[in-house]
């Protein structure tokens, strides 16, 4: 056995003692460090019910409310309909985790993590759809163990099951989610490349138009083409048509596992895509659009990584498992997916900083 290893045995022992965590939890210099840890595994432990304190919140349009102005606990009751004790723990509830903000003895408005939800309608639609998720991961170790499909994210999402071809029903309550919680991705994506150097832009897989219709707001003289499902495509060009965009942006209807990409653009975006499929597929993209990028054609990957500082709960852990459920595709590391688009034939490939990791990561890479 290495030393490391040695030493991390010891420490295991160490932290998994009962004697030692008494002692730590005295000891001044100790005390502040345990304190911390404790809360952080007592969080793991309630983070369901923590969750649920947020989708209550989501329901009841309780933040709405509270923007408003201050409110008292038996408003907020007569408002959401609750018995006055429900309200008041609720309310209490939310205040802990910072959703809310108590305003006097019984006064109430929101709260900074309350404030911010408001400015991402992104959480409300993570909020009802994590419905379907938490239903997946009710038997979490039966969901490990399974094989693939069969569950209701699966369905949810049903090119994950293979259907290139799905009724305009089933592909819409997918791409509203996408669209939701597409604007704080756009705007960490549109700061991190320029994409006003380039002449057209092919995004592949760019569901109801959401990225593009951020895109042209940036780069106004940048043609657009979309390329997605059929049933998605028309949506997308539906979005368009009410967005003024009719005369710069082009839908194409196809599956970018069986048809090739619309040539002419020198530039293509695959926005939380990749991660979406296996390898074998994963690769398959990349080779269309690799063929359907002229000489010199930049490729821009942007969506959760693995392994990448700052965005660990995110890719790793969220991710992670959200894709286990889903059935397909996998969390990968800058270095995984450097490995894929080379294998694919990109070249002068680079990691993109962006402002907050958590949301996204973004790299770049050339067809040479």
């Amino acid at each position: 056995m290495s030393v490391s290893e040695r030493l991390y045995g010891w420490r295991d022992r160490l932290l998994a003692s009962a004697a030692f965590h008494r002692w730590a939890a005295r000891f001044p210099l100790t005390r502040p460090v345990a304190q911390r840890q404790a809360q952080a595994l007592f969080d793991l432990c309630a983070g369901a019910v923590y969750a649920q304190v947020l989708v209550a919140c989501v329901q009841l349009r309780l933040f709405e409310f509270l923007a408003e102005g201050s409110r008292s606990a038996a408003e907020v009751a007569e408002r959401c309909g609750l018995p006055p004790d429900s309200a008041e723990r609720l309310l209490g509830a939310a205040t802990a985790l910072k959703l809310v903000q108590r305003r006097g003895s019984d006064r109430f408005g929101l709260g900074l993590l309350g404030a911010a939800s408001l400015g991402n309608p992104g959480i409300a639609a993570m909020v009802a759809h994590g419905a379907v998720l938490y239903g997946d991961l009710a038997d979490p170790v039966a969901l490990l163990r399974r094989g693939r499909g069969g569950t209701s994210l699966a369905a949810f999402w049903p090119y994950a099951g293979g259907d290139s071809s799905p009724e305009p029903d089933a592909v819409e309550p997918y791409t509203r989610l996408m669209a939701a919680s597409q604007p704080l991705v756009a705007e960490q994506i549109l700061d991190g490349y320029p994409f006003g150097r380039h002449r057209s832009l092919l995004d592949v897989g760019g569901g109801d138009g959401t990225f593009l219709a951020a895109v042209a707001r940036r780069a106004p003289d940048l043609r657009l083409v979309l390329f997605d499902l059929p049933a998605v495509a028309a949506l997308a060009r539906s979005r368009f048509a009410r967005d003024g965009l009719g005369g710069r942006a082009t839908t194409v209807g196809g599956s970018f596992l069986e048809d090739p990409l619309p040539p002419g653009s020198d530039v293509a975006t695959l926005i939380r895509v990749i991660h979406d499929h296996d390898d074998e597929a994963a690769s398959a993209i990349l080779r269309a659009v690799h063929a359907a990028l002229p000489p010199g054609g930049i490729l821009v990957v942007a969506e959760p990584m693995g392994g990448s500082a700052g965005s660990e709960r995110m890719g790793d852990a969220y991710f992670a498992i959200y894709l286990t459920a889903m059935g397909t595709g996998r969390v990968r590391t800058p270095a995984q997916l450097e490995a894929l688009l080379r294998g694919a034939g990109f070249a002068a490939i680079r990691s993109v900083r962006t402002s907050i990791p958590l949301m996204t990561g973004i790299m770049t890479a050339s067809r040479v």
